[in-house]
C-alpha cells in the first residue's frame, strides 16, 4: 500500500468522469508507514485548515483509538486503518448518526468485495460469520453549539493475524473468512464511495430515513434479546430496531419500549458480546 495505489484506486471508484469520492485530490490524501493513530493525524491537520474530505491513512498504527477509551489492537500491513475529515453543518444531536452511516458503508462495501454477508451490532461493530472485522470511532470538535469539525476513524481487519486474549474468540479477518485475498486499497475505495453516496443521502434528510431499511436488513440485534448497560444500571429488553434518528428501540420485560442512545450505553446479547 502506498500513496499513488491509493490515489489510483479512488480514481477508478469515480466511475467514468474519473472524480474521486468527495472530490479528493491526490494532495489530499496523507499516507502514513507508521503513526499513532490517522485520528489524531486528522486532527493535527485541521490547524492547517484543509479541506473538507481529507484522507489518512496507515500502514500500521501503534496508538489506534476505539471507543470508550479502548484501543484498537493493529498488526502492521495486515488492517486497513483510516481517517476522514469532514465539516457537516448538522447540529451535535445529528451528527452520531454518522457513526451509523459509516457501519452502513463498511457492510456494503466488505460485502461487495468478498462475497460474504455483514451483520451490523448496533451501533457500528461489523460482523462477519460472527466475528467482528470492524471497529469504527467517531470524534467531533464544537464550535459552541455547532459542529466545526468531524473524524471518523476506522480499522479493518482484511489479512491473516493473531489476536491478543478475548479477542481471538471474537474477532476475524477478511481473507481468512472469504478464503481469498482483498486489496486494502480497493476495498477503501468501494468504501469511500458506498459511504459518500448515503452521506450525502443523510445530509439531504437531517436522519437516517432512507437508510433505516439497509441498516436494518444488518442490524444482527433486531428481534434479538438485548442487556443494556448504562451509568444508571442494567436492563434487559427484546430490540425492535432503530429510530430515524439511530436509537435502538427496546421493549422491556414490562411492555415498555425505550429509546437507547448509541453515546451513553453498551449492548451486549444475554450470553455475551452479540
Amino acid at each position: 500500500m502506498n500513496k499513488e495505489s491509493i490515489w489510483s484506486y479512488l480514481q477508478s471508484a469515480g466511475g467514468g468522469d474519473f472524480e474521486a469520492p468527495f472530490g479528493l485530490t491526490e494532495g489530499e490524501i496523507y499516507y502514513f508507514e507508521i503513526t499513532d493513530s490517522t485520528n489524531v493525524r486528522a486532527w493535527e491537520e485541521t490547524r492547517q485548515g484543509t479541506g473538507d474530505g481529507a484522507l489518512f491513512v496507515a500502514n500500521d498504527q501503534s496508538q489506534g483509538k476505539g471507543r470508550r477509551g479502548r484501543q484498537w489492537v493493529n498488526t502492521p500491513g495486515c488492517n486497513l486503518c483510516f481517517s476522514l475529515r469532514l465539516y457537516p453543518t448538522l447540529g451535535p444531536e445529528r451528527i452520531s448518526m454518522v457513526t451509523l452511516v459509516m457501519a452502513l458503508a463498511v457492510a456494503k462495501a466488505v460485502e461487495s468485495m468478498t462475497g460474504l454477508e455483514c451483520g451490523i451490532k448496533w451501533p457500528n461493530d461489523i460482523l462477519v460469520q460472527g466475528r467482528k472485522v470492524c471497529g469504527i470511532l467517531t470524534e467531533l470538535k464544537m464550535d459552541g453549539s455547532h459542529t466545526e469539525c468531524l473524524i471518523i476513524g476506522v480499522g479493518i481487519n482484511v489479512k491473516e493475524q493473531e489476536f491478543p486474549g478475548e479477542l481471538q474468540a471474537r474477532a476475524g479477518a477478511l481473507e481468512v473468512l472469504c478464503g481469498r485475498e482483498i486489496i486494502r486499497e480497493q476495498l477503501l475505495a468501494e468504501l469511500l464511495k458506498a459511504f459518500e453516496e448515503d452521506y450525502r443521502c443523510f445530509l439531504e434528510r437531517g436522519d437516517l430515513t432512507d437508510l433505516q431499511e439497509d441498516y436494518q436488513h444488518r442490524l444482527l440485534n433486531l428481534n434479538q434479546p438485548v442487556r443494556i448497560l448504562e451509568a444508571a444500571g442494567t436492563y434487559e429488553g427484546v430490540a425492535l430496531g432503530i429510530t430515524p434518528m439511530g436509537k435502538l428501540l427496546v421493549r422491556t420485560p414490562d411492555g415498555n419500549v425505550e429509546c437507547v442512545y448509541a453515546g451513553e450505553v453498551s449492548v451486549r446479547g444475554p450470553e455475551g458480546y452479540i
